[in-house]
């Protein structure tokens, strides 16, 4: 989501940094930049104003100019006032109520209903019991969402139909869930093609019947501008408490999260990073500013994989790989458990440093090469893949047929995996010894 403004901020202090001593002229041109950047991210002019100068009367300070590294003491300062604009981490207050009651709002097509999904996960994943509730009774397509969410994941969802009346739609299923022993009631109430009187006067009823700890705007990133708009409207009309911005990882510009939460006031809570129902991050300003300004995020790496990865699976792989008895159905295992961390480009810019080098990858080539493999190892039998060396000319041409591939493809994989295995001999062999044979039979990449 900010990629554009990312490239753009560290640009400017790339050129900041390279200089030994700043001038206020050089700040002010700077800040010239910063703000040009902001605005074609479609951060709202007021908020622009507003950021600049406090950077700006920062930057022309005493810490700075007294500073043996005055290019990095103002990206300081921009990542500070950026974390400072952003707000609070992202928690949802759910209190001692139970079961507490969290109302979704929104525009139609922002995703609320597949947000409904995720966050129930979420919560599910942190000991809490969800229910769902389809409020949304103008959308029959909606209900049935709904459902088909609850199904795969195993989570209630309550509803009355496309007859409902969706106050008491809502009351029941709070009911419902004291009933059941849920924990946690997540109301997905209906959205709008536009913010109209009805629509507003149908969430106040809600709100003042089952009395939710938490009313979230589920918003599109990609709707720029307008954002402030609907942010500002909906929080007149029932008070939001917090934020949930979807499709971060489309082509939007970033502006509508800055700007929404600068004019509301209110918490931005979640980010939906992805279609997957487990694509869903919480909101932390200081590691969000960090990867727009090319920093990376290990932190939110490092919570994915403990969520994500089976650790026991990785441990075993680990000590298989050091034995040498890795073969072509472990590899597809790791491959898999790596696939459910995100796509690769959204890895590489957690990594501090790699952002950079993300753009000069192919990344859409990086992940077909990645199906290819699969196709291919899918396409051998059980025997094969534990066993690559039975793999001779008239069964490399019958996976080949079976992935869509070519032989070449085949044997290329096949020649990457033989030098793989081989690595990790020398690695584990001979100590010191092995890891100086490998690296010098890299290129002289070694010492």
């Amino acid at each position: 989501m900010f990629e554009s403004l990312g490239n753009r901020l560290q640009g400017v202090f790339d050129g900041l940094q390279r200089r030994g001593k700043l001038t206020e002229a050089d700040v002010d041109k700077a800040m010239r930049e910063v703000r040009l950047a902001l605005l074609e991210a479609d951060v709202n002019f007021k908020v622009v104003k507003g950021f600049v100068a406090r950077v700006r009367e920062r930057a022309i300070g005493q810490e700075v100019m007294r500073s043996l590294t005055p290019g990095q003491q103002v990206v300081k300062i921009v990542q500070e006032e950026l974390v400072e604009t952003l707000g609070e981490p992202g928690r949802l207050n759910l209190g001692m109520q139970s079961p507490a009651v969290i109302m979704l709002v929104g525009l139609q097509g922002a995703g609320k209903t597949t947000m409904a999904g995720k966050l129930a996960l979420h919560l599910r994943k942190q000991g809490r019991r969800p229910l769902l509730v389809g409020a949304d009774v103008y959308r029959p397509a909606a209900i049935d969402q709904l459902q088909t969410l609850g199904r795969q994941l195993d989570i209630p969802v309550y509803d009355e139909g496309p007859e409902g009346n969706p106050v008491n739609v809502c009351a029941n299923g709070v009911k419902k869930a004291v009933a059941t022993g849920a924990t946690t009631v997540i109301l997905d109430t209906a959205g709008r093609l536009n913010i109209d009187a009805m629509m507003m006067d149908e969430i106040k009823a809600i709100k003042s019947k089952v009395n939710p700890v938490e009313t979230l705007l589920v918003a599109d990133a990609m709707t720029g501008q307008e954002a402030v708009r609907v942010a500002t409207d909906f929080n007149e009309a029932v008070q939001i408490t917090g934020l949930i911005m979807t499709k971060i990882d489309g082509d939007a510009r970033g502006g509508a999260a800055i700007s929404m939460r600068e004019v509301t006031g209110v918490p931005i809570k979640f980010l939906g990073t992805g279609e997957k129902l487990n694509a869903i991050e919480e909101f932390h300003p200081d590691r969000l500013s960090s990867r727009i300004l090319g920093m990376g995020d290990v932190l939110t790496l490092i919570e994915r994989a403990q969520e994500e990865l089976d650790q026991e699976e990785a441990e075993k792989a680990g000590k298989k790989m050091l034995q040498g008895d890795f073969n072509l159905e472990d590899f597809l295992n790791q491959m898999q458990q790596i696939k459910r961390l995100g796509p690769i480009g959204q890895l590489l810019e957690m990594i501090p440093g790699m952002n950079k080098m993300a753009k000069d990858v192919d990344l859409s080539g990086a992940e077909g090469d990645l199906k290819r493999i699969e196709a291919i190892i899918y396409s051998m039998t059980p025997a094969e893949r534990r066993n690559p060396k039975i793999l001779k000319a008239s069964r490399k041409r019958r996976v080949a047929a079976g992935s869509g591939t070519t032989v070449q493809d085949v044997n290329a994989l096949l020649k990457q995996f033989r030098e793989m295995k081989k690595m990790m001999k020398q690695l584990t062999k001979g100590r010191g010894r092995g890891l100086r044979n490998l690296m010098g039979g890299m290129g002289g990449f070694g010492p």
